[in-house]
């Protein structure tokens, strides 16, 4: 079985983020970055796929040549190669854009099972796996906790609302959004990181894949949230005023 991951390179979640002057993006100035985390629960479960099964792990990123380390650590984890789409501005492809980047390079390896994150830990659309699928004509299933291997295909376990989940069976090649903490993230051993050297790691260019850049989508501005403190005075008796605020504990503020 051959299994894609694609994986994201994102600031460092404890990194000190503030907007670039132009106001469309954050200052990348002395940012340190890691894999997007959610991508490495993906990464871990085609792991643990290969495995119980067999076959090859290959790590897909589009990025500039900097993502270049957060591929060495999906290397050193146990992905057996990895394609790199190097892109250095790829802040000027939408989600459109980008999924169109991945799904042309997944395409040409023809696996058997893609697998991404469920979103990234910086932009959090949750839409590249499924937009990914469209593209390439697959069928695909999002919020996976658990994947089977099926005569016909996969048996997955989608996450619902309220507790409840769902099985799907789906037939390959298919595509997957993997749920967050559904496992434990191995770290990388130093006989890893030593075989990550001496893997494969394919670059192409973006327009080796023939990718219409134009974004359909463009951010305007960025900006941090502002704060600001309100005050709200709840009327009525003592129990009025119990119950009231144990609703805004509640639903509004949800600390309860």
């Amino acid at each position: 079985m051959k299994i894609l991951v694609a994986i994201k390179q994102v600031p460092s979640r404890d990194s000190q983020i503030s907007v670039a002057a132009g106001g469309r993006w954050i200052d990348t100035a002395g940012l340190s970055a890691e894999i997007n985390e959610p991508d490495a629960y993906a990464l871990e479960a085609a792991l643990q796929l290969k495995e119980q099964h067999g076959g090859e792990v290959v790590a897909l990123c589009a990025g500039p040549a900097e993502a270049s380390q957060t591929i060495r650590e999906a290397l050193a984890k146990g992905a057996d190669r990895a394609i790199h789409v190097e892109e250095s501005d790829i802040g000027r492809y939408d989600l459109l854009g980008v999924a169109r980047l991945l799904a042309a390079a997944a395409g040409a390896e023809k696996p058997d099972l893609v697998l991404t994150g469920l979103q990234s830990d910086d932009l959090g659309y949750g839409q590249t796996g499924v937009v990914i699928a469209e593209l390439l004509g697959l069928p695909h299933a999002t919020i996976i906790m658990h994947v089977e291997v099926t005569a016909n295909g996969i048996r997955v376990k989608r996450e619902l609302e309220n507790g409840w989940f769902q099985h799907v069976d789906l037939p390959l090649p298919a595509i997957l959004t993997v749920q967050s903490g559904i496992s434990r993230l191995r770290y990388a051993t130093l006989m890893g990181i030593k075989r990550a050297k001496t893997k494969e790691v394919r670059k192409l260019a973006a327009s080796d894949l023939g990718v219409d850049s134009t974004p359909q989508l463009v951010l305007d501005k960025l900006y941090a949230p502002r704060r600001e403190k309100q005050t709200l005075m709840i009327e009525g008796g003592p129990r009025a005023q119990a119950e009231k605020l144990a609703s805004i504990l509640k639903y509004e503020v949800r600390v309860l």
